[in-house]
């Protein structure tokens, strides 16, 4: 008996020994595993805590419906400086692509000729002068003598009509020295508008005519500029429309404002405003011709160029707005998801109108109060589960992946962790 005892006591203490080190690895992997948890974000009752997501809270607004066309610049004033006398170009009196100013000399064509035929109009004009004066003198000497009979009628007569062939040749005369120092002018050819001048079309030894109207430049004012754009008859029919059923508010003729789009989608600081609205249809493509006043001190518009324009044409009392990002577009529709009172989120088909920049005019599907979710889709991993509404502003950073409770991807098992600590 005594010699059984000596033979089980060992094992006895094995097995001992074995049931202390199985407790010892039992509690190493329970804080192990307490540890991997509070490091994942699990909850002390199990599961993970809903994740958070940006919504926006429906609210109704006036709303500005804005239509964006494309249109093109024109200069509000254009003037093609011409050649009005004949004659060779012999300087250029200005720098090409500056800005001039009504009257200044732009072109000297050779006066010369010019300066000749002025002064030979005067000379003719003082020789007319000196008859009238020599006629007017014997109209006055037989004035007493025909009324005294000392000489006929007929000789009087003559002297008279002499007398009045001068002063008609005088003035003629001045006509003469008119015409002459008008073309002698010409001969400097100015300005007619203040603006920016281009590149000029004809060089010095070019040979100009009156006759043929020979262009020498163009000048043209774009410190203000035209936006000339067309818009559907549709459309306009369907503002109109919806403005007399009341669901439409006009914005007001004096208060439409026109902003500009660049091709790169800058928007201009500047507004401009729109001035009229031809009421005759385009009969070969259907539109109706709108025309802007935009200011372009910077000279960032320029004639011809191709742009966008935007303008508020009506108003709409109360209306939707919710960021494009919230919306899903398929061909099935369109749909946003909407926080439930339970928390959890679900799938609501919207109809979607025109965009307003960044966002989405909605006409229904919505209703004031509820939230949609904007940001955050990504870590809705299990449908229908709850989701924590954060409020969204637009520019801010997404949720913190730690404050959504969700492990990283690269974080290890419990049992893994377990298994290295052992």
């Amino acid at each position: 008996m005594a010699a059984l005892q000596n033979v089980l006591a060992p094992s006895v203490v094995l097995r001992a020994g074995g049931i202390a080190t199985a407790a010892s690895l039992a509690i190493l992997l329970a804080a192990c595993g307490a540890k991997d948890g509070a490091a994942q974000g699990v909850r002390p009752g199990g599961g993970m805590p809903p994740p958070e997501v940006g919504v926006v809270t429906i609210a109704e607004q006036a709303i500005e419906l804005q239509t964006e066309l494309p249109g093109r610049v024109e200069a509000l004033r254009t003037a093609q400086v011409r050649a009005r006398v004949n004659g060779v170009v012999q300087k250029r009196l200005f720098r090409e692509g500056s800005e001039v100013k009504a009257g200044q000399a732009l072109f000297q064509i050779d006066a010369a000729p010019y300066q000749a035929t002025l002064e030979s109009a005067q000379a003719s004009l003082a020789k007319a002068q000196a008859n009238l004066t020599q006629a007017a003198a014997q109209a006055e000497r037989y004035k007493p003598l025909a009324e005294a009979n000392a000489v006929s009628k007929q000789d009087y007569i003559n002297v008279v009509a002499a007398q009045k062939q001068g002063e008609a040749d005088v003035a003629s005369a001045k006509a003469a020295v008119t015409s002459a120092r008008i073309n002698l002018g010409y001969a400097s050819v100015t300005a007619p508008i203040s603006g920016r001048i281009g590149r000029a079309l004809v060089t010095e030894g070019a040979l100009v005519s009156a006759s043929e109207a020979t262009q020498l430049a163009l000048v043209q004012q774009t410190n203000m500029v035209y936006v000339n754009f067309t818009q559907s008859t549709n459309d306009v029919l369907r503002l109109r429309k919806a403005m007399q059923a009341g669901q439409l508010r006009s914005a007001g003729e004096g208060a439409v404002a026109v902003r500009v789009v660049l091709d790169d989608g800058t928007e201009l600081p500047r507004q401009g405003k729109l001035l009229f609205s031809d009421l005759t249809v385009d009969s070969t493509s259907g539109q109706i011709t709108l025309r802007a006043e935009v200011p372009n001190p910077d000279g960032l518009l320029l004639p011809g160029q191709y742009v966008r324009v935007r303008l508020a044409q009506a108003e709409l009392p109360a209306g939707i707005l919710i960021p494009q990002q919230a919306v899903t577009r398929g061909s099935q529709g369109d749909t946003v998801l909407v926080v439930g009172a339970d928390g959890k989120p679900a799938s609501r088909p919207v109809k979607i109108g025109s965009g307003q920049g960044t966002n989405w005019v909605v006409q229904g599907g919505l209703k004031p109060g509820e939230q949609v979710i904007v940001e955050g889709f990504q870590k809705m991993m299990v449908p229908g589960a709850p989701v924590k509404p954060v409020p969204w502003s637009k520019g801010a950073s997404a949720p913190a992946q730690a404050a959504s409770g969700a492990a990283p991807a690269s974080a290890p098992a419990p049992a893994a962790s377990a298994a290295s600590a052992q």
